[in-house]
């Protein structure tokens, strides 16, 4: 085994710990001003940010628009692991960029950065998982990579179940519905647009709007990378053995 390889499984066997802890006081109490903060927020803004999420679940579910890359043959996991950190890099800026620009625009241009910000992330899972060796156009792929969203961004309650399905993808896939039509997306969209709302909401307010549109939309897609390229791995190391020896 490469010194690479045994830093990889080291920093996978420190994220699955992160992935399984029970909920802490601190995850507790957040979760609780949430909610609170979920009634104050207008329902107009709810509506919009729940439209968002609905149209692009369903586009990743039953659209072609991010279906045109083909997966990555013949690479070390040096190499993918090289190839989507700089894909990471790039959305984590484009996305800090985007942010600030609609965050000094007011408050219908930061309403505007949900839906924006949400996509950039699609495409960048997508591109991930192509990278790592895996066809998109497979509606298994497609679902593993809501998975792996969700896994991002929900609360550690949630957060421990969908653990479970990512790391026994191949047992949990074979017994995904064939209708496609069976996906539960209104969980999914519950529990992104609960977490994000904390950390987006100030992004509406006049004169920090493009500071925090920049700081958050960074860390949020830097977030959403790590936990893609911390998922690809644990999957391609249980399906590749020869990976071990590289």
């Amino acid at each position: 085994m490469t010194p690479y390889i045994q830093a990889v499984r080291y920093e996978l066997f420190r994220w699955q710990q992160a992935m399984q802890k029970p909920p802490s006081t601190f995850g507790r109490l957040s979760t609780s001003l949430q909610r609170r903060i979920n009634r104050i927020i207008p329902d107009r803004i709810h509506s919009i940010i729940t439209a968002a999420i609905k149209q692009m679940t369903r586009a990743v579910l039953f659209g072609a628009e991010f279906l045109n890359r083909q997966p990555v043959e013949g690479q070390t996991l040096v190499q993918r692991d090289a190839a989507v950190a700089r894909r990471i890099e790039f959305y984590k800026k484009t996305s800090a960029a985007e942010g600030g620009v609609t965050g000094a625009g007011g408050f219908l241009m930061s309403l505007a950065d949900f839906p924006i910000l949400l996509s950039l992330k699609m495409k960048m899972l997508f591109e991930i998982a192509s990278l790592y060796g895996y066809s998109v156009s497979d509606y298994h792929e497609r679902v593993f990579i809501l998975y792996v969203f969700q896994l991002a961004f929900s609360s550690q309650e949630s957060r421990q179940t969908i653990y479970q399905y990512v790391a026994n993808w191949p047992e949990h896939s074979r017994q995904l519905p064939d209708d496609i039509n069976q996906f539960d997306w209104l969980t999914f969209q519950q529990e992104y647009r609960d977490y994000i709302d904390l950390a987006k909401m100030a992004q509406l307010i006049p004169g920090i709007g493009a500071a925090v549109g920049i700081v958050v939309n960074y860390r949020l897609v830097n977030q959403l990378g790590r936990t893609a390229m911390n998922a690809y791995r644990m999957r391609l190391l249980a399906e590749n053995r020869a990976l071990l020896t590289e």
